[in-house]
């Protein structure tokens, strides 16, 4: 519970990974029958569990989400689809057809593992501007994920974006035991967030070591997961697995 809003925080679960392991085999064929783990049925779980959004990021080296799973989330998931992507003319044009129910824009560097930091909005060059108002033209809801910093904040509402999504990252790299500073500059970023009119989600490493020093920073309306959960689902959800199948193995050999 947001206790300043008095509104329940939601949660958008990133299933990127639940691709990536789909990828380490059938990159060659990733709509094959044969494929898995299929992205549906894996948005379906998280959301009977409670999940708010389906979050996915479709990259333009297509490492794990590829076009064709937007568009089956699109149709098939009950909540909201959020679309990770980079302001690029390719992705924005699937973006378009897509029409989920937002966008976060993302950096995007093809050497880099995953998202390293947050959006030079204060610096950008006109382009970012027309991207948000494309998709805000088209109905999409556009969030900008940027760092904890006074002007990238200002700069988000300059271009009229709806939402911030904070980088949690170096917060998220310093807490539990740690981390006193950045929690500081979230808070701050956030209240003058929201001072802007603007949404306050926050995203990047949050687990449940850290989620608990997190829920200081006010106003926070959504937090985006996805590493964390699917990783921790190996364990969690593995000997139930492996059970399960060697009662189906029960009906045959000798």
């Amino acid at each position: 519970m947001n206790e300043e809003t008095g509104t329940a925080m939601k949660l958008g679960v990133n299933i990127d990974h639940v691709a990536t392991l789909r990828q380490a085999r059938y990159a060659h064929d990733p709509g094959s029958h044969n494929a898995e783990p299929r992205l549906l049925p894996a948005a379906h779980a998280v959301e009977d569990a409670g999940a708010d959004s389906i979050t996915v990021h479709l990259r333009l080296d297509r490492r794990h989400i590829q076009d064709r799973d937007v568009f089956e989330l699109r149709e098939g998931i009950r909540t909201k689809l959020n679309l990770e992507m980079g302001n690029s003319p390719e992705i924005l044009a699937v973006a378009l057809e897509a029409v989920p129910d937002y966008v976060c824009l993302v950096p995007e560097n093809r050497r880099e593992i995953t998202t390293e930091g947050g959006l030079n909005v204060a610096n950008a060059d006109t382009s970012l501007e027309r991207t948000v108002r494309t998709l805000q033209d088209r109905g999409i809801l556009v969030s900008l994920f940027v760092d904890p910093e006074p002007q990238q904040i200002a700069a988000s509402a300059g271009i009229g974006a709806d939402m911030v999504e904070l980088h949690t990252g170096a917060f998220a790299n310093a807490a539990p035991e740690g981390g006193d500073e950045e929690l500081r500059l979230l808070v701050e970023a956030a209240r003058a967030a929201h001072g802007e009119g603007l949404q306050v989600n926050a995203g990047h490493g949050i687990n449940l070591r850290n989620l608990p020093k997190l829920l200081a920073v006010p106003r926070l309306a959504e937090l985006n997961v996805g590493h964390h959960l699917v990783a921790r689902s190996v364990f969690a959800g593995l000997a139930a697995t492996v059970a399960e199948f060697k009662a189906a193995m029960s009906g045959g050999g000798v």
